[in-house]
């Protein structure tokens, strides 16, 4: 009898923070033979889909027997998690900060970016396994696995699902419908929660991320980023295209190649300062636009349309002298989101040390000498923390719901801003500074609740200042 997958997600696209349920079944070896498993050959590849008739792509073998049902079930969840994590840096380098190493921070990309940890391919090879009691069999007395089936191609990536996420189902199977954020129709969105509209500086970077996994023969694939530049008139000033290319940094074959499904642009004003000779040139010419917007398009010759438009503004400098500064933390999705808080903000220094009595004098030359720098109680080494206390300007309801992910967040960062030099060798430790969210408690307000609406967060910087020793 042949194995049979009775379950699968439903969906070939998986955050890998959700169960990912497969159920087998082999009806006729579970009622007549003994000592039965059922075999999960588990495959994941980094750039297209495993190759299961190898073992170039085996990660691992796993075994269950069967349930009261007679079936198997396996979820790969807490396997396959450990395979997809955060994209730090960049596949590309920033051509205007670029360096030997070709190694950025993704936040600083110019155009395109391929992602090198964010997504991976997943298939499965299930097989039944008895112990066979024929004793003429020359295999008697043995293992034996039978009957392997395949499973389809799936796309796993760093992403979680929370309780309020909508599974759906078919008979079944289930899963969360991601076509949401696949940039191939109209109003998709790129892979993130945030609002649509969004608050940076003119000289913040970061990024958007885009989930898109048609191939290059499909109606609907995703092609540019398009970015339009407007006044506080609401006039249009200009605009840039990114085509999605090899020399953008995406691929020019898109089929097959899971670097290219999850991809990253440059999309705030850093970023276009960069490599933008139309942005750069409004800016250093005191025409900063109060805001522009982006978004992708697709075309295959006869359909045609348009992504999610997102549109960011650009905030006036505040004439109260805080400064501002730029959080990046990791969102559901395993990609980057992004706010500058340009209220008051408070930094602390708390220090930890260690002590020792030092004697006041000389006891190791001809006679005893007594100095004055020397005696009582010494600091042997001083440690300092900095603590950073920041407020939100007035806040809308998204905005307030979408920092419930940076409360969450495992990883948060301060990111520095753009400067007009092309610094390739102090790139990698000069934008990105890590930090701890040290904020525990987080209340969601609402406008009908408290009207006027503003939060406050608190980090504390990762690394510990240390001092000289004596």
């Amino acid at each position: 009898m042949a194995t049979i997958i009775e379950q699968t997600p439903l969906y070939s696209t998986l955050p890998v923070g959700q169960d990912v349920i497969f159920t087998v079944s082999n009806t006729g070896i579970v009622s007549q033979q003994i000592k039965v498993k059922f075999v999960a050959e588990v495959h994941i590849s980094s750039t297209s889909p495993a190759n299961l008739a190898g073992n170039t792509d085996l990660i691992g073998t796993f075994k269950t027997t069967p349930n009261n049902a007679g079936v198997g079930m396996f979820d790969f969840r807490s396997v396959i998690e450990s395979f997809v994590k955060a994209d730090n840096l960049s596949k590309m380098p920033a051509k205007y900060k670029i360096n030997e190493r070709r190694e950025f921070p993704i936040h600083l990309i110019d155009g395109f970016s391929r992602n090198t940890n964010l997504m991976r391919y997943l298939s499965i090879k299930f097989k039944t396994e008895y112990l066979d009691q024929d004793t003429v069999s020359p295999t008697y007395n043995t293992l034996i696995q039978v009957e392997p089936q395949n499973s389809d191609a799936y796309k796993i990536f760093n992403g979680y699902l929370k309780y309020s996420n909508v599974l759906d189902l078919d008979i079944d199977n289930f899963g969360f419908d991601m076509t949401e954020f696949d940039m191939i129709t109209t109003n998709r969105l790129f892979l993130t929660n945030a609002p649509i509209t969004q608050y940076a500086n003119v000289d913040d970077y970061g990024v958007l991320p885009i989930l898109a996994s048609r191939g290059n023969t499909q109606p609907g694939d995703f092609r540019n980023i398009n970015f339009k530049y407007f006044d506080s008139s609401d006039s249009f000033i200009g605009g840039d295209v990114i085509a999605r290319t090899s020399v953008n940094g995406a691929y020019d074959i898109y089929n097959g190649v899971v670097g290219n499904e999850g991809l990253y642009v440059g999309a705030f004003p850093g970023n276009l300062r960069n490599w933008s000779s139309e942005f750069k040139t409004l800016v250093d010419g005191g025409n900063t636009p109060a805001y522009y917007e982006v978004y992708g398009d697709w075309n295959d010759g006869t359909v045609q349309g348009t992504s999610g438009v997102y549109r960011i503004y650009i905030n006036c400098p505040t004439l109260k002298g805080y400064e501002p500064i730029r959080m990046c933390w990791l969102n559901q999705w395993g990609t980057w989101d992004y706010y500058t808080f340009t209220m008051k903000s408070i930094r602390k220094l708390s220090t930890k040390g260690s002590t020792y009595n030092q004697s006041q004098g000389t006891w190791n030359q001809s006679t005893y000498k007594i100095d004055g720098f020397k005696g009582g109680k010494k600091s042997f080494r001083v440690n300092a923390t900095e603590m950073i206390t920041m407020n939100t300007d007035f806040v809308n309801e998204s905005e307030s719901e979408w920092f419930e992910e940076l409360i969450n967040s495992p990883e948060v960062y301060i990111l520095k801003g753009y400067e007009n030099i092309a610094d390739s060798t102090t790139a990698l430790n000069k934008y990105v500074i890590p930090v701890r969210l040290t904020t525990s408690s987080y209340t969601r307000k609402t406008i009908a609740n408290d009207k006027l609406m503003q939060y406050t967060f608190e980090v504390e910087k990762s690394k510990t200042l240390r001092t000289q020793s004596v």
